[in-house]
């Protein structure tokens, strides 16, 4: 596998649901793990791949990105590094599926911060791998936006967009900017505001648990 990282598998043969969870700056790939036993009472399968840029973010520790951060918070990144960012992780995701018994068919992406725009990139791009996209305290950087074009597979396509009022990081604007980008593919966001910064409180969570199992989890998908 080209990139470290972290995993929970349930047991049994499968296939079973997967959650593919990108962490934020500064985080690993241990930051997305410990929600593996809240997520469908722990009978997906979840990977949490680690970003390949590493930097000292203390003297000893080791943070890691999946791109250089803008000079300003939300800002707009270059599209160079992100889309080097998602390339690895469509390898990543091709070797876990030969590897692991997901169910190709309830693949969710969820991304966290940078993670989102990575995540955004992957769903975005190619719709029809994945069941869902899971967007918290993130953003969909306007040049990321216009350099995807809307596909048919963008019509209802389901979308959690998750994001804290007091965010000191990823302005809520921005959470809501994506809001509207993603109307305008068509796709069926569900959008949700809560009073925190840039983390997941136990309410947020619980509108996560409950949408993947609604939206993601139970549905029956037609081969």
């Amino acid at each position: 596998m080209e990139l470290l990282y972290t995993a929970h598998v349930p047991p049994g043969d499968g296939p079973f649901p997967c959650v593919l969870a990108l962490h934020g700056f500064g985080a690993s790939a241990h930051d997305l793990i410990g929600l593996a036993p809240i997520i469908h009472g722990g009978g997906a399968i979840m990977l949490c791949p680690q970003g390949p840029l590493a930097f000292q973010i203390a003297e000893g520790v080791l943070g890691f990105a999946w791109a250089t951060p803008p000079s300003e918070p939300g800002g707009d990144p270059g599209l160079g590094e992100y889309e080097e960012a998602a390339a690895k992780v469509r390898r990543f995701l091709d070797r876990a599926v030969e590897r692991y018994p997901i169910d190709p068919r309830k693949i969710v992406t969820l991304g966290f911060s940078q993670g989102g725009v990575v995540g955004y990139d992957l769903v975005l791009r190619d719709p029809g791998r994945f069941a869902g996209l899971v967007a918290l305290s993130s953003w969909l950087p306007d040049p990321l936006d216009a350099s995807i074009p809307s596909q048919p597979e963008h019509d209802a396509y389901p979308a959690l967009v998750i994001h804290g009022t007091e965010d000191p990081m990823i302005p809520v604007q921005r959470g809501q900017e994506s809001r509207e980008a993603l109307m305008k593919r068509g796709i069926n966001v569900h959008y949700r505001e809560y009073e925190m910064g840039h983390e997941i409180r136990p309410e947020a969570l619980r509108d996560l648990v409950t949408w993947l199992e609604e939206k993601i989890f139970t549905v029956i998908q037609l081969v």
